[in-house]
């Protein structure tokens, strides 16, 4: 960044022991987990580790990269680990991971903060999140100080689009209690047992609990416009490793094409990452054609409308950062000419 750094710049996170030790637990156990025989990373004979918040449609052209062996085709050696970003950003930070599976508020606001990290992929432009509720909720006021269920840790994409929502519809959403799950499987079981009043849902899970009977109170997808999913990494490593972060998106764009290509494949990995019907996955995989269609180039106007959202949570005084200090999206446009994308 030339001349004086911005004044968002704050000093580098600290460095969370705890957390930093949950994040060497979780890529440990995924390394004893993993059974997978994969080439090695290019001259590298190490593991690549792609943290991301769990299984759901937002991490779907990762998980259809690892099922489907595009990343070891493109001569990666991937282990996927869950992590919240409260986890996954220190762990990043640490270097103890060497990319996050997402872009997204809890990103960018790390990135002001001072964690030197860049959005270098975007999976999709569109959230298509909806607040489910139990059937005796009428209104959104019969919400207030009841149990809220949001997948991805408190500050990622769902929980800010959520609250955004909830403001846009009238409510002061702090008084809304929010709890966060790690696990969307989880959390739908938390709605059906009666432990939460709401649960923000997105496809295949959805149309699950609609057929449920539960009430969509707040369809959040129709009132806010954000990235959702993508790819985050440090400036470090695109110096200094371009043709890994190079292969790494292209084995995630590879994956979003292919899903678009291949219904059957793609509506069977759905059924198995959602744990759901297949009735379900069709209606999923049907929403999911307008929102994987992109090329995977991080835009000017989704980093905006990410800082936006950012300022109106009091996150950040301004929105007035330079994209560049934010987002890298030379490799990407890269890819997608290689994949046959029409880049101007």
């Amino acid at each position: 960044m030339d001349g004086k750094k911005s004044s968002l710049i704050k000093k580098p996170l600290r460095k969370l022991r705890g957390l930093l030790f949950l994040s060497r637990f979780c890529i440990c156990i995924a390394a004893l987990l993993s059974t997978s025989s994969i080439k090695p990373a290019f001259s590298q004979e190490r593991k690549i580790n792609i943290a991301y918040a769990g299984p759901s449609l937002i991490a779907l052209p990762f998980l259809a990269a690892q099922e489907w062996k595009l990343f070891s085709q493109n001569g990666l050696s991937t282990q996927l680990v869950v992590m919240t970003f409260t986890v996954s950003i220190p762990a990043l930070s640490a270097e103890q991971v060497e990319y996050l599976g997402g872009v997204g508020p809890a990103t960018v606001s790390a990135t002001l903060r001072g964690i030197p990290a860049r959005a270098v992929w975007f999976s999709s432009d569109k959230v298509l999140w909806s607040l489910m509720a139990q059937p005796q909720m009428k209104t959104l006021s019969d919400l207030r100080q009841k149990p809220i269920g949001i997948t991805g840790g408190l500050g990622a994409t769902g929980h800010v689009a959520l609250l955004l929502a909830l403001e846009k519809a009238g409510q002061d959403s702090k008084a809304f209690a929010i709890s966060p799950f790690t696990g969307v499987s989880d959390m739908v079981q938390a709605l059906e047992s009666g432990y939460l009043s709401a649960a923000m849902l997105q496809p295949p899970q959805l149309f699950y609990a609609m057929g449920k009977g539960f009430k969509e109170i707040l369809n959040v997808a129709s009132m806010i416009e954000m990235p959702v999913g993508g790819l985050t990494t440090l400036v470090k490593t695109i110096k200094s490793r371009p043709e890994e972060v190079k292969a790494v998106i292209k084995s995630v764009q590879q994956a979003k094409q292919r899903m678009l290509k291949s219904k059957e494949e793609t509506i069977g990995l759905i059924m198995k990452v959602g744990k759901t019907d297949r009735e379900a996955a069709l209606k999923t995989y049907d929403t999911l054609r307008d929102v994987l269609a992109g090329d995977g180039r991080p835009t000017r106007a989704g980093i905006e409308n990410i800082l936006k959202a950012l300022v109106l949570q009091g996150r950040v005084p301004s929105s007035n950062v330079p994209f560049e200090e934010i987002a890298d999206s030379r490799i990407a446009t890269e890819v997608a000419r290689e994949l046959g994308y029409k880049v101007q």
